[in-house]
């Protein structure tokens, strides 16, 4: 077994043991989020506008994020590690598509997709698998193809491993990240950072980019 897949393998093991709990937590992941829910709405905005094809919502959970990007009027699906995420979130959802996948190779053809959602999916990656999950996310974007990444932002210091409460997760300084992207022929539309909530640790960043 190889780095990558031993890695991969923990992780969806630890999402695999706490995701009941951790689908409760997120049920209502947006509420209280009103600058989420705006660049979320600016994505969707995007992606209908471009009408390059479905949506994928990758490292998707219990499904809620893939919810609230099927009401915002987008085809989409979601993709998660976890086999026990992926049953909770075909329970919640039976109107939508999920599918057990890793976004470090996923089951798409070439330009397959319109736009991507990781919504702190990468978080996990060790930092220099990062670039393989932006050539995959490169891969199957179709050219004009929108993606959004959320992720734990590192307030100007380098990347930085935390003590995730599910497994170990890195934050990213938001320029070094947009300037990954941009090594994969992204091109950043847009970016928001915002500060953490009162039951958050860390700043969090958002970047928009098209493929």
């Amino acid at each position: 077994m190889t780095e990558t897949s031993s890695h991969l393998r923990a992780t969806a093991e630890a999402y695999d043991a706490v995701a009941v709990l951790y689908a409760d937590l997120v049920r209502k992941g947006l509420d209280g989020l009103p600058l989420d829910r705006a660049v979320l709405a600016a994505f969707a905005e995007l992606a209908r506008a471009t009408d390059a094809g479905p949506v994928a919502d990758l490292g998707c959970g219990p499904g809620y994020m893939t919810a609230h990007l099927c009401d915002q009027g987008l085809d989409v699906f979601g993709v998660d590690l976890s086999p026990v995420m992926i049953d909770l979130a075909r329970a919640a959802h039976p109107d939508l598509r999920f599918e057990v996948g890793s976004m470090a190779a996923l089951d798409l053809a070439d330009g397959a997709l319109g736009g991507i959602v990781s919504w702190y999916s990468v978080i996990h990656t060790p930092p220099q698998d990062v670039r393989s999950y932006l050539a995959e996310f490169r891969r199957v974007l179709a050219p004009g193809g929108i993606l959004l990444l959320g992720f734990f932002e590192s307030e100007g210091g380098p990347v930085t491993a935390f003590d995730h409460k599910v497994t170990t997760a890195y934050r990213w300084p938001i320029d070094e990240l947009a300037g990954l992207a941009r090594e994969f022929g992204f091109v950043e539309v847009g970016r928001m950072l915002r500060a953490p909530g009162e039951e958050e640790r860390f700043r969090r960043g958002h970047l928009l980019m098209r493929a």
